[in-house]
């Protein structure tokens, strides 16, 4: 089964705030008098511009054709006011970059410079100087480079024409990761619970999160969830299980009064995500003896499941730093499911990986699982634990690492997921083709310092990285020997 063959998930995602694109497309007024029909054809190509920005999904603020250094300021200050997550400048023919500093100054978001021309090529034997500088837009960008890493101002740049779909893939692939960024500044995570004994490398100091990524730590309690299940109704209860019923497949191991509690729990998880306003959440609790605690604990992979396939990542083992891998996977449109090795397979060529516990159902090639187990491995407690496999094709893993300095980096590989056997023991699973020899890509994977866990989405998105790991300053490491 392909991608395309996934199941539909009948689930109400959140909404997702479109990206706030600032564009502005300029040239040199000096010209305008000497060839009276340049300006209409770059106005026009400016129009063209606006339109697909809009057609990617984006927010866009056109604030029209600048000529002028005094012009050029007016632009800068409206597209501050905008709150713009990228601003992208669409040199149309020649600027000083007196044009173009003051916008990148006064803004305070990344700017995108794009030189689009009319066409592939040129036309030589027809070309007078006025038709040639609608094909300028290269001209300046050396010296617009110069100016702003001279102002310590990040320049980046796509190159193409108008019709130039490469170009466009470049250019959407800033602004998605502008989105990606502008959701993780806004975000709400959740921490709840403790650390899972011994997992050193799962230790995160909250507030780097917030210095590398923006956004707020919510640390909540277990007792925020018991209060909010205790108050669940049974006309809730009874809706939730409706929705497992629709959503998976119940095996025969499962027992009533388990999904029963995990559809309370559900119930109850839904309610503390929307009173704290979470958009992710990382979890773990030990519990002891079946007391209350570790009863909620135990009973959360359904919630966690659907909270995850709704665009809000939950994960186990209070793994904070792979709820925002995950979240950064879901908003690139790739899903983006809780995954850790499981094992090696030399006859087959394929590195075996996925987690018990929550998964991103929007990625499953079937239906998803309902496995009831006597038994978490490595964990206390009992219920049900979902399991599917991810859809075969393209896959890309994303984990976020740290450094002895404390820096984070941000770990990534691309791979393919095939056909063959996996476990039945209520895992997401997947078997991973690395195009190479599993023992090497998994001691090279390692060596990056990943970490125990991260997020596997669909798709081929390094490209897509690349582009955010700029935006957020970040180094990526990409994992392919």
């Amino acid at each position: 089964m392909t991608s395309t063959d996934a199941p539909s998930i009948p689930l109400t995602r959140v909404p997702a705030r479109p990206v706030r694109v600032g564009l502005v497309a300029g040239g040199l007024g000096a010209y305008w008098p000497q060839f009276p029909e340049l300006l209409p054809q770059l106005e026009a190509s400016a129009r063209e511009v606006s339109r697909r920005l809009g057609g990617i999904g984006a927010h866009v603020t056109d604030v029209g054709f600048i000529s002028d250094a005094q012009e050029a300021a007016k632009a800068g200050e409206r597209l501050r006011v905008a709150g713009c997550d990228i601003v992208v400048v669409f040199m149309t023919t020649y600027m000083t970059a007196t044009m173009v500093l003051p916008i990148a100054q006064r803004t305070g978001v990344p700017v995108l410079f794009i030189n689009l021309q009319p066409t592939e090529a040129m036309d030589h034997p027809a070309m007078t100087t006025g038709t040639w500088l609608a094909y300028c837009g290269a001209c300046p960008l050396p010296e617009v480079a110069n100016a702003l890493h001279r102002s310590g101002i990040e320049f980046r740049s796509v190159s193409g024409y108008l019709a130039d779909e490469r170009a466009w893939g470049k250019i959407t692939g800033w602004v998605k990761a502008a989105g990606v960024r502008a959701s993780l500044r806004e975000s709400r995570h959740g921490l709840m619970g403790h650390l899972y004994p011994g997992m050193l490398d799962v230790s995160t100091d909250l507030t780097m999160v917030s210095a590398h990524f923006g956004g707020h730590m919510e640390v909540v309690e277990l007792d925020d969830l018991r209060v909010r299940v205790a108050a669940v109704t049974d006309r809730q209860r009874a809706d939730k299980l409706a929705q497992a019923h629709e959503i998976f497949e119940i095996a025969d191991s499962v027992v009533t009064e388990d999904l029963e509690w995990a559809a309370t729990v559900a119930c109850g998880l839904d309610a503390m995500v929307a009173d704290f306003d979470l958009h992710s959440l990382a979890y773990y609790h030990r519990g002891l003896d079946g007391e209350l605690h570790e009863r909620l604990g135990a009973g959360l992979i359904l919630g966690a499941s659907l909270l995850t396939a709704r665009g809000i990542p939950a994960v186990g083992e209070y793994e904070l730093r792979t709820s925002l891998a995950m979240l950064i996977m879901d908003r690139l449109g790739g899903g983006g499911s809780f995954t850790e090795l499981q094992a090696l397979n030399f006859r087959d060529n394929v590195v075996e990986m996925g987690h018990d516990g929550p998964g991103h159902l929007a990625i499953s090639d079937r239906r998803p699982l309902l496995r009831g187990l006597g038994v978490y491995h490595g964990k206390r407690g009992w219920g049900v634990s979902v399991e599917f496999t991810v859809a075969t094709g393209p896959v890309t893993l994303l984990g976020v690492g740290q450094r002895r300095d404390g820096k984070y980096v941000l770990v990534a590989s691309e791979g393919t997921v095939v056909d063959g056997p996996v476990l039945a023991i209520g895992n997401t699973t997947s078997r991973v083709d690395f195009g190479c020899h599993p023992g090497d890509w998994t001691d090279t994977w390692s060596a990056s310092g990943v970490g125990h866990h991260w997020a596997l989405g669909t798709g081929h998105r390094v490209a897509e990285l690349r582009c955010l790991a700029e935006l957020l300053e970040m180094e990526l490491v990409v994992v392919q020997p």
